[in-house]
């Protein structure tokens, strides 16, 4: 396996391609990505993520998957990358919870000579972010509260870890079906060593048309209820220097400073 930049490059072989298709719509899909899959001859991904790109595959091979296939997805993206161009799709960037790792790691065990892209997007943390201001203007912690790959001792360490740094934290697939309880769980961590009137951020469907919805609430009144969230939510959970910002009484976004208040008078 080969990692390359050049989604031009001629070769005989074929190409493999791992696509961030950004938050959901065409507008913030960058124009690598739309380029990358417009010189593709196979397009393979999750349906739900093709859909997002319908207009960009006329005359494409596409090949839909679902979730649950991912270790099968990448298989079948490497074995037609030997003969032709394939572009694999990721929702949000690839490299964060997306497909990326393990197209890698297949392709090395099962093609070691094919090239492999990987294309940068928008990734769930940055949109969500945009939506409610600037709550992650510095450091700041991604987690995701999916103990399907993860054991749950191994997430609860890192949540404990990373409240205790004060720092903000995006929560990735924080509630679901099948987990209702982890995010109820994770915010009890979080009441330990945060104040309970720190500012989050919900955003549901982030750049997904009338699909998107945000509300601001506090870690307390999360924790005491929390059925608004969902698995197409992001929440962003404010750190010891996040505020609310507001137009009179208001609340407009979240704002983390990034400290020119410490340095420049303004």
């Amino acid at each position: 396996m080969e990692m390359s930049r050049s989604p031009s490059q001629d070769d005989s072989m074929g190409r493999l391609f791992v696509v961030s298709i950004g938050p959901g719509d065409l507008d913030n899909m960058t124009p690598l990505a739309k380029k990358t899959v417009g010189e593709s001859d196979v397009v393979i991904g999750n349906g739900f993520y093709l859909d997002q790109i319908r207009p960009l595959l006329d005359g494409k091979k596409v090949i839909t998957s679902r979730m649950g296939k991912e270790v099968d997805r990448a298989r079948e993206a490497v074995r037609l990358a030997m003969s032709a161009k394939v572009a694999m799709v990721s929702g949000g960037d690839a490299g964060v919870y997306g497909m990326a790792s393990i197209v890698l790691e297949v392709a090395q065990k099962e093609a070691p000579g094919l090239k492999v892209s990987i294309v940068p997007g928008v990734t769930a943390a940055t949109a969500a972010a945009s939506i409610l201001g600037s709550p992650l203007s510095g450091d700041f912690l991604v987690i995701s509260l999916s103990d399907l790959l993860t054991p749950w001792e191994v997430i609860e360490k890192r949540l404990r870890l990373g409240f205790q740094m004060g720092i903000p934290m995006v929560v990735y697939n924080p509630r679901s079906h099948n987990r209702p309880g982890n995010l109820h769980k994770a915010l009890g961590i979080g009441l330990e060593h945060a104040r309970p009137d720190v500012p989050v951020g919900i955003v549901r469907n982030a750049y997904r048309g009338q699909e998107e919805s945000f509300a601001i609430t506090d870690l307390a009144s999360l924790y005491d209820d929390d059925r608004m969230v969902d698995m197409h939510s992001v929440v962003i959970i404010g750190g010891e220097s996040t505020g609310l910002l507001k137009e009179g009484e208001d609340v407009k976004g979240i704002i983390t400073p990034r400290g020119y208040h410490r340095k420049y008078v303004y």
